[in-house]
Order: structure tokens, then sequence, then C-alpha cells
């Protein structure tokens, strides 16, 4: 499978660390391009609250999913909080595969 490869954008709680770097790993020996969150807010990245920096992140995160052909959303124990919900609706709108780590 060398040249062709799907772009997959990891969404998600960012309390999922652990979680996204599984994914991260599993996504990309099974040959996708995997586009992940730049800091882990809700695990211990404590710039992400400053004014301004999560709407600039929410906002980079939709043009991450712009570059993908899918997203795959860590929704461990079923959790989808907002961000993520907006990411998944984004995603539908823009005709993108959405996958999830748990079944909905």
């Amino acid at each position: 499978m060398i040249g062709k490869y799907k772009v997959i954008t990891l969404c998600g709680s960012t309390r999922f660390k652990e979680e996204f770097l599984e994914a991260q790993k599993r996504l990309t020996l099974e040959g996708n391009i995997v586009i992940s969150v730049g800091l882990f807010g809700h695990s211990g990245d404590e710039e992400v609250w400053t004014p301004g920096t999560k709407e600039m992140l929410d906002d980079m995160h939709k043009r991450k999913i712009d570059m993908a052909d899918g997203i795959f959303v860590i929704n461990v124990g079923g959790y989808i909080g907002e961000s993520t919900k907006s990411e998944i609706e984004y995603a539908r709108e823009h005709g993108k595969q959405i996958l999830f780590l748990e079944n909905e």
C-alpha cells in the first residue's frame, strides 16, 4: 500500500491523551496519515486556557478536518463533548468519513 494513503484527523476530548496516542500509532501502522491535536488542554497543557487560544485551536482543528479524508473520534466510554460534537457535524457537512473508537 505504498503511495496512496488516507488522511485521518483525530477528534475527541483532550482528557483522553493516551487513547489519542494509541489511535495515532495504530492508524499510522494501518497505512494512514494521521493529523492530531497540537495540545492536550485537559491533560496538562495549560497554554490552551490563555485568552483566545482555545478558539484559535478549535478553528485550526476544523482546518485539519478540511485537509483529511475523514475523522476518527476518540469517544472513550461514549463521551463526546461540545467541541467534538461540533467537529463531527462539520465533518458530516463536508462529506468526510466518520469513524469512532467505540460504537455510538
